[in-house]
Formats: C-alpha cells, sequence, structure tokens
C-alpha cells in the first residue's frame, strides 16, 4: 500500500463554513481541505451568503449538510424544503450532500431541533423511503448522520449500528459517523460508543464528523462549541482504523472562536490522519 502524501491527507480535513469567517477565507490562501456550509443557509436565489459560497467554490471543495429536511417526521417534511436543495446542489455541485437521522416537524411545524427516531422496525421503514426520496430528486447518492440523543425509547429494536447498517443496505445512501454524537450517548445512556464504531460495516461510512460538547450534571449536550475531547480524539482514531482514511470535518457552531482556531482543530485531525497511513503501511 503506498501512504498518502501530505498533500492529499490536508485535502480531506475540513471545517464548517460560518459566517465570521467569509471575509479572511476569501482573502487569504487556502487553508483547510475543505469547507462545509449548512445548506439551509445558501436556499435563497441571490444574497451575500450565496455569494460567499459560490466565490469559495471556486478556492475548496464544498459540502452540503442539512440540518432541516426532518426525513423522519411522520407528518412528512417539506417538498419545497427539497426542491430549494435540489437546485442549490445543481449549482454548488457539492462532494457530498448529508442529512441526519432524525425527526423534526409536526403539525406542519419545524420544531427547529434534531429530534432522535426510535430505532424500530417501523421507522426504519420511513425513513428509507424518505432517503430513496430524496436521493431520486438529488439524483446522487446521500450520507446519513447520526444524531445525540437525550432519551431512550422502550420500544427500540436495534442499536444505532444496526440501524444505520439496514438503511444503508436497503436504501443505497452513506453513513456520515459523528463521532463525537456517539461520545455523548454513551455518557448519556451507557451505549458503548467503541462497540458501535466497531458494529457499523466499514464500507458504509463515507464521512466523519468531531466537535466539542458540554458537560453539565443533567447530560452532556452536544453544543458544537468548544475543541475536540480527548475521549473523542481517542474514539476517532479507532474510527480510522475501522473505516480507514475517511474524509473528516470539524463542526464549531456556538461561540465561534477565530478561523485559525478550527484550522489548529484539523491539523490534530491531520495529525491522527497521517498517523494511521503510516501504521496501515507498515502493516501492510
Amino acid at each position: 500500500m503506498q501512504s498518502q502524501s501530505n498533500s492529499s491527507i490536508s485535502r480531506w480535513v475540513g471545517i464548517g463554513l460560518r459566517t465570521p469567517h467569509y471575509r479572511e477565507l476569501l482573502e487569504r490562501e487556502p487553508c483547510t481541505g475543505w469547507l462545509e456550509a449548512h445548506s439551509e443557509n445558501y436556499f435563497g436565489d441571490g444574497g451575500y451568503d450565496l455569494h460567499v459560497l459560490t466565490q469559495l467554490r471556486e478556492r475548496y471543495p464544498i459540502s452540503l449538510h442539512g440540518v432541516g429536511l426532518a426525513l423522519g417526521s411522520t407528518t412528512g417534511y417539506s417538498c419545497e424544503h427539497l426542491i430549494k436543495l435540489v437546485r442549490l446542489v445543481a449549482r454548488i455541485d457539492p462532494i457530498f450532500v448529508s442529512e441526519h437521522l432524525c425527526w423534526g416537524a409536526v403539525a406542519g411545524r419545524a420544531l427547529n431541533d434534531l429530534l432522535p427516531l426510535p430505532m424500530t422496525a417501523e421507522a426504519l421503514d420511513l425513513m428509507c423511503g424518505r432517503v430513496s426520496q430524496m436521493q431520486d430528486a438529488l439524483k446522487r447518492r446521500v450520507l446519513i448522520e447520526n444524531v445525540s440523543s437525550y432519551v431512550r425509547f422502550a420500544a427500540d429494536e436495534f442499536d444505532e449500528a444496526g440501524f444505520l447498517n439496514r438503511l444503508v443496505a436497503r436504501s443505497g445512501c452513506g453513513i456520515l459517523l459523528d463521532v463525537n454524537n456517539l461520545y455523548v450517548n454513551q455518557c448519556n445512556h451507557g451505549i458503548d460508543a467503541a462497540a458501535q464504531i466497531d458494529a457499523i460495516a466499514p464500507e458504509h461510512v463515507a464521512e466523519i464528523h468531531l466537535a466539542g460538547h458540554l458537560v453539565t450534571e443533567l447530560a452532556v449536550i452536544d453544543h458544537h462549541g468548544t475543541r475536540v475531547a480527548d475521549e473523542v480524539w481517542l474514539l476517532y482514531e479507532r474510527a480510522l482504523r475501522r473505516f480507514g482514511q475517511v474524509p473528516t470535518l470539524i463542526e464549531w457552531d456556538t461561540d465561534v472562536p477565530d478561523l485559525d482556531v478550527l484550522v489548529d482543530e484539523a491539523r490534530l485531525a491531520r495529525d491522527c490522519y497521517a498517523t494511521q497511513a503510516t501504521k496501515n503501511d507498515h502493516a501492510a
């Protein structure tokens, strides 16, 4: 096996695109491998946000990450939302399009949250149908991300890994594995995050998210407002051993710091990436 070059490794570690960093990203030399944009922020037919995204598309690969389609909502998702996403994907031609394994709409109202689904056969049927509809509309494979949760359902029939494996097998989608979310769920529910990583079929994972979390007296909160914790870095190393050198993103949404802080977090991910590539070479 040939080792990956530093430039190749750098290319596949990215950061989230956030408004405070627009000007600096436009003015400085490329400082990260790729950028992930929240799709809903760019649904307009014009405006400064879309202008910036279009300009950055000339300098960076762009991934589109949705937070509002709420595929698992029993009342259905917004067709208008999906049409806007189709238009944006056609305009940007992103490297990935992703959404969440969640629900978030009821009685015609969006709840603006990524609410966990029961891990049941009924929910699996619903998600398979919705993901297939999304992929048909976009004419491409989408990635579905596991979410953090603060409740578990007595009716659960699968664990997260089992549910995701079945969703991929039936719908043909891929997995965006959020390692921090696995750790948050481990803290809140006693679920073994390492065992979940080991149980997911390696070929299913196409992207990894890393983020920080907030520890409170009641629960661990997935707030994306601090550096990645040591425990999450260890799980990331395990994920790289399991899934290979998967494109990785640093998320930071709360108390967004200077751009260089995100760039430094991406550097730490690249270090893990490069270490695992070297170990793979020695094992080959």
